[in-house]
């Protein structure tokens, strides 16, 4: 008890994720009572001289309401067109809200190739550090409607950590209809026990996880387990807890035992690493051999040529590519100072023969250390 008390007390900087079940009544639209008491709560959180960021779930949900659709779209057209038409709803309804508590709010839609490129990451970084400062409520959501791929599970929970990464904050709130995270599913057992506290690295969270739940959502229990492992990365901790429960943020704050407080047990990464490792989308693999392996993981040596054992997909220099071992398990990721054809061509070599293979020299190392994420 005494950690979680730490752990929660130590908060200056928060990120707060609420998913569609608690801000719709049903599928059947926003649930106007619901948004005003979050709003409630997160200006009392303002006052106690905390920063918070909003990451709000719920603009395909409204836009299903407002177009009397009963199940979620399976096209990614339909999709955006949803979000589309209920992202001026779930704003308006926020902007009201807090102007009831003379508080300013800040829409931000963002998607995951703002976050990959890192000049729109320093971006946006910077723009939302600047909104804290002018003490308002930035609300972010995943910016669906221009999104080239479909409307993946977990979205915002994943985007709700890489939030947490983007400007250093010490805890994420994800806020679900359940208590938090069982070592069984509570469905459908009946000894499953409630995880008070435990380390977000610990890798078998996972395998308690469910999946989602409800028809409007898209997030399941395994989505925000890793989106704990993803904030742990920058020092972040994370609590899943129940939003049912009355005046539940200003309680997990104020360090009352509910829902799963998952720690981040690790050194934290530097702002660069943070931005390596939460990539989503790798162009490109290299297979490692052990000795590589040992070399990085365990060494923290750069990546050689002669360590590489296989390429495979197509990228060019300054992309980010896995790393993994040759029994298929990923090890790093870094940026890769070679070309996916280069790679082919110099694999195995030591370093010494890239310039007899290519006919010039970039780097001696693939992926330099510094550029190097072990995951």
């Amino acid at each position: 008890m005494n950690k979680r008390l730490d752990t929660l007390r130590k908060t200056r900087r928060c990120i707060v994720k609420i998913g569609s079940a608690l801000l719709t009544r049903n599928g059947k639209g926003l649930n106007h009572k619901a948004i005003q008491d979050w709003a409630q709560q997160l200006a009392q959180i303002k006052a106690n001289g905390l920063d918070v960021v909003l990451v709000s779930s719920g603009s395909v949900a409204e836009g299903m309401s407002r177009m009397g659709w009963t199940t979620r779209p399976k096209t990614l057209y339909e999709l955006q067109a949803a979000a589309a038409i209920g992202q001026a709803g779930l704003i308006q309804a926020y902007q009201q809200s807090f102007e009831a508590f003379t508080l300013q709010t800040a829409q931000i839609l963002l998607t995951h190739d703002d976050l990959a490129n890192r000049r729109r990451y320093l971006n946006a970084r910077s723009a939302l550090q600047t909104l804290l400062k002018l003490n308002t409520i930035p609300i972010v959501n995943e910016n669906d409607t221009v999104a080239l791929e479909e409307i993946k599970l977990g979205d915002n929970d994943t985007l709700a950590a890489m939030v947490a990464n983007l400007i250093d904050a010490d805890l994420l709130i994800i806020l679900t209809d359940q208590a938090g995270l069982f070592d069984q599913d509570p469905r459908y057992s009946s000894d499953a026990q409630l995880i008070s506290i435990d380390s977000a690295l610990n890798p078998d969270l996972l395998e308690f996880a469910g999946s989602a739940g409800t028809p409007v959502g898209t997030g399941g229990m395994q989505t925000k387990v890793l989106a704990a492992q993803t904030a742990a990365r920058s020092g972040c901790a994370t609590v899943i807890a129940s939003g049912t429960i009355d005046n539940v943020l200003i309680r997990i704050l104020d360090g009352e035992n509910l829902g799963s407080l998952l720690t981040a047990d690790c050194e934290p990464l530097t702002a660069r690493k943070q931005w390596i490792s939460h990539q989503k989308y790798i162009p490109g693999t290299l297979t490692i051999d052990a000795g590589a392996q040992a070399a990085v993981q365990k060494n923290g040596r750069s990546l050689l040529p002669v360590g590489v054992t296989q390429v495979s997909g197509s990228f060019t220099r300054g992309d980010i590519v896995n790393c993994i071992n040759t029994n298929g398990q990923l090890i790093a990721r870094g940026v890769i100072n070679y070309s996916s054809q280069e790679c082919a061509k110099i694999r195995g070599l030591t370093s010494d023969k890239i310039m007899q293979v290519l006919g010039y020299i970039d780097e001696t190392e693939l992926i330099h250390r510094d550029n190097l994420v072990i995951l």
